[in-house]
């Protein structure tokens, strides 16, 4: 092939790459609708749900038995012809959900939020969790309309400053298993006296308008769960558990930087800037830096740059 068909064959080629090259496409994003207004939505619904869903209440009247989210059993009251609700069928043995949910209040994003929390197993258990620390929990997740969107069988470990911020308020309040965990001789793992129950949360402590594939978008989310253990975190090994570095107490640990160094204090080994590492400010030993105040003004040597001594040696 001589170089004028070669010439020729080069320019065909770019002009019809250049033909198949699509336009620029724009993608728009739907702004997030005012959390306000949306809660307000989102409540009317929650409502209207427990108002119009029952669960099978005289199942769980024996406080020594170890129940299951499954025994949980959550129905919607029947409806006549014309489609209006007919009575609680069976009140012997089952409760509507308004009668027997807990309301709470939550602050999420400068907006204040209600939830609802069905406590079946509110006796004697273990520690209640921490809002940052690692769970051991299996769960049941389900839409309004019963689909369900996520499940486990076996006990799952999360940590609660990565799962959604309903849980966090939520799971605080719920007592960890009194026993366990216990390997039988079936190798299975179980747990005696752990926290049983259901959340009812609007979508502002849920996924709001970001959710994962198969949830949609401002979903009031309900789950079934079962608590068993949960484990302080100490997320960036400083020796102060997370939970604790929360210093203006408003359960938001992003917000926490007592050096200004733009790095929160749960992720600072230096938590005060003053360059002795948190861990090493822990002059007594004893595992805990929160306590010890060479200077007696009140604030522990971690988070006062004016205190700089060191259980380091040079040695």
């Amino acid at each position: 092939m001589n170089t004028k068909y070669i010439t020729i064959l080069i320019v065909i080629l770019v002009a019809t790459f250049g033909a198949c090259t699509p336009d620029e496409t724009e993608i728009t994003v739907i702004p997030a609708r005012d959390r306000a207004e949306q809660q307000l939505e989102d409540s009317d619904t929650l409502i209207e749900y427990l108002q119009t869903h029952y669960y099978n209440k005289s199942f769980f009247s024996d406080s020594s038995a170890d129940y299951s989210k499954d025994d949980i059993i959550i129905l919607e009251l029947p409806q006549d012809d014309a489609g209006n609700y007919l009575p609680l069928p069976d009140p012997d043995d089952n409760e509507l959900l308004i009668t027997d949910v807990v309301v709470h209040e939550a602050s999420f994003l400068s907006q204040d939020y209600e939830y609802y929390v069905l406590d079946l197993n509110p006796g004697i258990g273990g520690p209640t969790p921490n809002f940052t620390d690692d769970v051991s929990i299996a769960y049941t997740g389900f839409l309004e309309d019963g689909d369900i969107f996520d499940s486990n069988v076996n006990p799952t470990t999360l940590d609660l400053i990565n799962v959604i911020p309903g849980w966090r308020d939520v799971l605080q309040d719920f007592k960890t298993a009194e026993n366990g965990p216990i390997i039988n001789e079936d190798g299975t793992i179980s747990y005696n006296n752990y926290g049983l129950g259901v959340m009812f949360l609007p979508s502002g402590l849920a996924y709001f308008n970001s959710p994962p594939f198969g949830i949609p978008v401002y979903s009031n989310l309900i789950f079934k769960f079962e608590l068993y253990a949960s484990e302080a975190n100490d997320h960036d090994n400083d020796g102060v558990f997370t939970h604790l570095e929360d210093t203006n107490g408003n359960e938001n640990i992003t917000d926490d930087d007592t050096d200004g160094d733009e790095i929160p204090d749960f992720l600072d080994a230096d938590d005060d800037g003053d360059g002795v590492f948190t861990l090493f400010e822990d002059l007594d030993g004893d595992g805990d830096p929160t306590n010890d105040d060479s200077d007696g003004d009140g604030i522990p040597n971690y988070l006062d740059e004016d205190s700089t001594e060191s259980n380091q040696t040079d040695s």
